[in-house]
């Protein structure tokens, strides 16, 4: 089992109010279901970024380097896009790896027990490599990326894991994405309220499934690479 507190990043505070109830279920019986763990779960430190690359890595930097706290692992969580056709608002998009525009690239933990405890828990999951942007990606863009193999996308996800890298290259990671809108109904458009509030159920129950996560043995990560400077 992983020792430390977890740390739960997000990048907006629409999320982080949805992940208070996922944080107090990871903390209070490690989110086994209907709290019938095998204890008391990790302290959770509930951390939001703020929008974009930049706040997102300097966020964690700041958090790692200034508290100095003995973290266990790091999950960074919040709704997403979708660049694949057939994925749909609600469904959860689990990183294998993350990428941005300079190429940069790492692998996250626990994969499998992650993705075994979402769908344990009735998520309908999906697997592959997500893509932080600088910016919202639409249209012709989401298709480069999904000839590419990528997943998802977002605006976070890299810089946040690669300041967390480059300062605890032994923490574990995960990258949790539930999706609001996909390539059949993108952003401001009418269904994303529909897509958005769908989504906005499913990150409020990710307890269990990252409390599992965070108590399953798992491989370290590949180690993120340096932005070139």
């Amino acid at each position: 089992m992983t020792a430390g507190p977890l740390l739960l990043a997000c990048a907006l505070s629409a999320e982080r109010v949805a992940l208070r109830p996922v944080a107090r279920a990871v903390a209070r019986a490690d989110g086994a279901p209907g709290g019938d763990g095998p204890g008391p779960g990790p302290e959770v430190r509930l951390l939001c970024t703020g929008m974009g690359p930049q706040r997102s890595g300097r966020s964690v930097r700041a958090e790692l380097t200034t508290r100095q706290l003995p973290y266990g692992a790091l999950a960074f969580v919040g709704f997403g896009a979708a660049v694949r056709p057939g994925v749909r608002p609600g469904d959860v998009l689990v990183a294998d790896e993350v990428e941005d525009a300079d190429g940069t690239a790492g692998a996250t933990s626990g994969v499998k027990s992650l993705v075994d405890a979402l769908e344990r828990a009735g998520c309908t999951v999906h697997t592959g490599p997500l893509y932080s942007a600088d910016r919202v990606v639409r249209g012709d863009a989401r298709s480069a990326l999904s000839e590419r193999g990528v997943l998802g996308v977002d605006m976070e996800t890299a810089a946040a894991l690669r300041a967390a890298r480059n300062l605890r290259p032994e923490l574990p990671v995960a990258a949790l994405r539930v999706v609001v809108d996909t390539p059949e109904r993108e952003l401001l458009r009418p269904a994303t309220l529909t897509g958005g509030l769908r989504a906005w159920r499913v990150l409020r129950r990710l307890g269990p499934a990252l409390g599992a996560w965070y108590r399953d043995p798992h491989p370290l990560p590949s180690p993120l690479l340096e932005r070139p400077s």
